[in-house]
């Protein structure tokens, strides 16, 4: 016999809400927002509502509600309740941020992630690349000496190695990549701070090009694999405490072809 005053649906678990109430209710409110065809910006049911059409208890629909909130799939609004949202590429790469450690472990480990993709995607590019979106990617490259800051010369920096990987034209490898974004960021951050001499940079990116240009595949690899590979010298092995200077010193003259790379 129910206690007066309270609501059947708040019934709870003896133990608290158990993992794989939680799943099966996740999967449950989702499978909801498929089959409704529901878009961002539509409101989903209320918490008694989704209690009562999954005949769960109050507790386990907020756990589930929590769950798909962490995946950027809904916000909160006051008054109107929860709705669909559209953050979650930005919720899986701020996850994904937060297990890398920054260290010179983990430069090495992002190094061989992005030698594993930026070269191997050169047979695409190369096959498939037209002149137009590698005068584009040149016109990216371009903006690197003019930055104002440190931070903003490793933003373009990115920006080009990112261009360069849509040019595989595949959506997977570049959300892929975006993930990585925090860690690539910090480590061209911390490598420009110590080693800012942005027209190195724009002409190792160049020669990359001009291997495109040329359909040259032994090339592209070659430049590729040396230009990721010069920024080791350049990082400390306390990455994570480098100290990061705001301003970009003087540009100096390169001395040598060979040190025409940076991260």
């Amino acid at each position: 016999m129910e206690q007066a005053g309270h609501d059947p649906v708040e019934a709870t678990e003896d133990a608290g809400v158990s993992s794989s109430a939680v799943d099966q209710t996740v999967r449950q409110i989702l499978d909801l927002i498929r089959n409704r065809a529901m878009s961002v910006g539509d409101v989903l049911p209320t918490e008694r509502e989704l209690c009562e059409l999954f005949g769960a208890s109050r507790n386990t629909i907020r756990e589930a509600l929590r769950t798909i909130r962490t995946y950027g799939l809904i916000d909160p609004k006051p008054r109107v309740g929860a709705v669909l949202a559209d953050r979650q590429n930005v919720a899986i790469q701020n996850f994904f941020a937060a297990q890398m450690d920054i260290s010179r472990t983990s430069f090495n480990d992002i190094q061989g992630f992005r030698r594993i993709i930026e070269v191997s995607i050169g047979d695409h590019v190369i096959l498939n690349a037209s002149a137009a979106e590698l005068d584009a990617l040149d016109d990216v490259n371009g903006l690197i000496e003019t930055s104002k800051d440190v931070q903003e010369a490793a933003q373009r920096d990115f920006d080009f190695h990112l261009a360069l990987v849509k040019l595989a034209s595949n959506r997977m490898l570049v959300q892929t990549y975006q993930f990585l974004s925090p860690v690539i960021l910090h480590i061209m951050t911390v490598g420009k701070s110590i080693r800012p001499i942005l027209s190195e940079t724009r002409r190792a990116h160049g020669e990359i090009i001009s291997a495109l240009r040329a359909r040259d595949r032994i090339a592209y690899s070659y430049l590729m694999s040396r230009h990721l590979d010069f920024g080791l010298r350049f990082v400390p092995d306390d990455l994570e405490n480098a100290r990061i200077s705001p301003a970009i010193p003087a540009q100096p003259n390169p001395t040598s072809s060979k040190d025409l790379h940076h991260v």
